[in-house]
């Protein structure tokens, strides 16, 4: 537990968590940089693309560090915020989507 209590800290310290916020409509994409890959998350919906989170879901283990990392950086409001156009968003998610 600690191994990943410190994963999660460095995550955080590291602005390595991000939110990618499209303006006018204000939808939101979270995303934590990890070892040489970033992941997709939903904080609402308990979700991320990485995969411990599929292989912990299958053995029925916690969420993985990356979604405690979102949800400590929105507690200490500690993360990247970018900015984007809401013309920009269907191009990032494609982007996002092909890294998968």
């Amino acid at each position: 537990m600690k191994k990943n209590h410190n994963r999660v800290e460095s995550l955080v310290s590291e602005l390595r968590v991000k939110l990618h916020l499209f303006e006018p409509s204000k939808r939101e994409i979270w995303t934590v940089v990890g070892k040489g890959k970033e992941h997709w998350l939903d904080p609402d919906g308990q979700y991320c693309s990485c995969p411990g989170y599929y292989f912990g879901k299958l053995t029925g283990k916690k969420p993985c560090y990356h979604l405690e990392s979102v949800s400590l950086a929105k507690k200490i409001n500690k993360f990247e915020k970018i900015i984007f156009s809401d013309d920009e968003y269907v191009d990032f998610i494609a982007s996002l989507l092909s890294d998968l």
